[in-house]
């Protein structure tokens, strides 16, 4: 049996090697049904999850896994297509937030159903209900660590 600093370097490397892979794929059939690139997506996405429809960019960045300067630029992209706004934190001039706009969660809608087809047909194909719930709940072990 490997030793478990090479078991987890395996399985560092593995899970690399996946990303590496499904991201470039699922951005390129998400853009080619929708023409909204991933990273937008991820954006409209964190967006609209949140009740209020919107999320301080330090908030933003962390969220999906972005520089502060590259979430400024998407966000300035997104602004100027007219699917969000960037708005003035109100007791913090260094601050601002995201919000969605109207236009932006009606994108985000839209291309939520090729997103999750994407996903079941890139990522998901070859494992059983089974092998998903397991991968999740190993991953977010990962994320969460126990106390």
């Amino acid at each position: 049996m490997p030793s478990r600093k090479k078991l987890a370097a395996d399985a560092w490397g593995a899970l690399l090697q996946v990303h590496a892979s499904l991201v470039p794929a699922l951005d390129k059939e998400v853009q080619r049904q929708t023409g909204l690139p991933l990273s937008w997506y991820d954006v409209l996405l964190e967006l609209a999850a949140e009740p209020a429809g919107r999320l301080r960019m330090t908030d933003l960045a962390e969220r999906v896994v972005l520089s502060r300067s590259r979430v400024s630029r998407l966000v300035d992209e997104l602004a100027s297509r007219g699917l969000i706004t960037k708005e003035e934190h109100p007791d913090d001039r260094r601050s601002a937030y995201a919000a969605i706009t109207n236009a932006g969660l009606a994108e985000f809608r839209a291309t939520a159903p090729v997103y999750v087809r994407a996903i079941e047909g890139q990522f998901a194909s070859n494992l059983t209900d089974e092998d998903l719930a397991l991968l999740g709940r190993v991953l977010n072990k990962i994320r969460k660590p126990a106390g």
